[in-house]
């Protein structure tokens, strides 16, 4: 009887021993994960419009939207790349911005301070200007509606291109200026008899009637 006591508490001790184990195996891969870095919905093939008084202003484009929501700061996270489409007042295509990754930060309560980062093959183009500008990272400021970056960056338009380190503009890349430009860098095309075509918003010759 006392044998059968012994062996009793002993299993019962090696069930509590096992429970416990397990609680503590499970509690450390718990422990593991990182909340923080875990996205709280994804969204594929994201599509996402902009329009005022009836007129299209922007279109943003991307395989994948990771959204992550913090206390003091919510972002999403654009991994697989990017494309934004900004138009003119007249509703023409003006400007077209390609990334490989890209970050949204929203600060809750201070909507002010959002603010849009683009990196990698960082392609701005204005379409209507024919200007176009690369670089690695480029930074937009919803409230100020300026873009700049502090990298190195080339700037190129149909009468030749510059380049240098550092650039602001408006958000369309209307009035882009390099703060750093590279002394003896700015190549001149002198083919006067090239003719310029917008090709986006071309709708071809007016036929008389």
């Amino acid at each position: 009887m006392k044998l059968c006591k012994i062996l009793s508490t002993t299993a019962s001790a090696l069930a509590l021993a096992f429970v416990v184990y397990s609680c503590k195996s499970n509690l450390s891969e718990a422990e593991k994960l990182d909340l923080e870095k875990i996205p709280l919905q994804t969204v594929d093939d994201m599509f996402f419009v902009q329009s005022e008084n009836g007129l299209l202003k922007m279109r943003v484009e991307s395989p994948r939207m990771e959204v992550y929501e913090h206390d003091t700061l919510s972002y999403d996270l654009f991994p697989n790349g990017i494309r934004v489409y900004a138009y003119a007042e007249d509703g023409s295509l003006e400007t077209t911005i390609v990334a490989r990754k890209a970050r949204h930060d929203k600060y809750p309560g201070r909507e002010e301070n959002e603010k849009w980062s683009v990196f990698g093959d960082v392609v701005i183009r204005n379409i209507i200007k024919q200007e176009t500008m690369e670089t690695d990272t480029l930074y937009w400021d919803n409230k100020a509606h300026e873009i700049w970056t502090d990298c190195y960056i080339r700037l190129s338009s149909p009468s030749g291109y510059m380049q240098g380190v550092g650039m602001r503009s408006d958000e369309k890349a209307r009035n882009a200026i390099l703060h750093h430009p590279f002394d003896n860098e700015f190549l001149i095309d002198n083919d006067t008899t090239k003719v310029v075509i917008d090709t986006v918003n071309f709708i071809g010759p007016l036929l008389k009637k």
